[in-house]
């Protein structure tokens, strides 16, 4: 199905956790979209929500049926992402995920596939690479500002989720762990800027077998099982040529690493944390001091989040917003199914090598995404 022209493309939200309040507090940003209705596993959680944001709160089946929702924004656990949005499609809905677009390639391939015979758009996050910081490091790249990339890395280390989250075990499984969590942020930035990845090598450890929550909640001092690797180092290939190192760990507590780093013929790029949408971008032309690009007064790029004192970029729904304008103009949305397919590739080809120490192949590929313009990305404001 889809969007009477004109209309605005109305979203119903499966899943109202802690993340979907950001959606749905940013949906008021963008043009061309309207929440509708959202559900849950909780009942009470999607009445809670519903509240909040002046919308229905209906059961998953009576919002996938219901004929005001145009598109499923699928915000539900890893484990579920494969079959809410392969019924959303199937209900004929455009679907936009939450990162990893499926917990495995093979169900990525089936979720990509049902979009194509359906007819209908699908889509997934991260879109941070929309943001200021990565629209900025884009520009720098077509230009050539370093030239031709030779080699870089990327780096996303921490202490993992159980200090913070109350009920962290899921992120510790499969389909969780640090490269399904976070990788799709590095890796979906790396493929916007180098295009996509033909090899991997990888070796992953777990730094503890069983991890102590200590947040408050009701599992505080409890002990769980790992089941997942929760330190992978990996050297990513690109079809251009460009090698990477790829260090994803929930087992450091203080590193000095940048987030991302691109070293060309020509000079270096620095990116700063590809989890956001904004700060700085630093470029060093053969071997000459930093000039700083900073984001903060560019768009998608200020501080906005969290809501009671921002110290970070965060407009998740922008890619939301693309998906919807790419209807009109009948192309795929920007941080599409087949980009996030390629990283989940990425991602199961890093984590198949750790375990066998061999070099993986990845089958797959896909084209960059186009640059969003500044003034596509202005047209997309409410």
């Amino acid at each position: 199905m889809q969007a009477n022209s004109g209309a605005k493309l109305g979203i119903g939200v499966i899943g109202c956790g802690n993340i979907s309040m950001t959606y749905l507090r940013n949906a008021a940003l963008f043009a061309g979209v309207e929440l509708r209705a959202c559900a849950d596993i909780s009942a009470e959680m999607a009445v809670l929500r519903g509240k909040e944001y002046g919308i229905r709160a209906l059961g998953v089946d009576a919002l996938l049926a219901d004929p005001e929702v145009d598109l499923v924004l699928n915000l539900t656990i890893p484990a579920a992402h494969f079959d809410i949005s392969f019924s959303a499609l199937s209900a004929g809905k455009h679907v936009f995920t939450e990162k990893p677009l499926a917990t495995s390639a093979s169900d990525g391939r089936k979720l990509v596939a049902e979009a194509a015979r359906c007819g209908l758009l699908l889509g997934s996050a991260p879109d941070t690479f929309l943001g200021a910081a990565g629209r900025r490091a884009r520009r720098l790249m077509d230009e050539g500002a370093i030239g031709r990339a030779v080699t870089g890395t990327a780096f996303m280390m921490g202490r993992g989720m159980e200090h913070w989250h109350p009920n962290p075990q899921f992120y510790y499984q499969p389909g969780g762990g640090p490269v399904f969590d976070m990788g799709p942020y590095y890796l979906t930035m790396l493929v916007n800027l180098l295009g996509p990845v033909t090899r991997v090598m990888a070796m992953a450890t777990r730094g503890q077998e069983e991890r102590l929550i200590t947040a408050d909640g009701p599992y505080k001092n409890t002990s769980f099982r790992v089941g997942t690797p929760t330190n992978i180092l990996s050297l990513l290939e690109f079809r251009s040529g460009a090698t990477v190192t790829f260090g994803a760990s929930w087992d450091v507590f203080k590193h000095s690493n940048h987030p991302i780093e691109l070293h060309g013929t020509e000079g270096s790029l620095r990116l700063p944390d590809p989890d956001t949408f904004g700060g700085t971008v630093s470029l060093s032309a053969r071997g000459a001091e930093w000039t700083d690009f900073a984001s903060e007064s560019e768009l998608y790029g200020a501080r906005n989040w969290p809501y009671a004192a921002p110290d970070r970029a965060n407009y998740r729904m922008l890619g939301v917003a693309d998906l919807a304008h790419s209807l009109s103009q009948k192309r795929k949305p920007r941080a599409s199914g087949e980009l996030a397919l390629h990283v989940l590739e990425i991602m199961e080809a890093i984590l198949a090598s750790g375990e066998s120490r061999n070099s993986v192949t990845i089958a797959g590929t896909v084209d960059q995404p186009p640059l969003l313009g500044e003034d596509e990305a202005a047209s997309l404001l409410a």
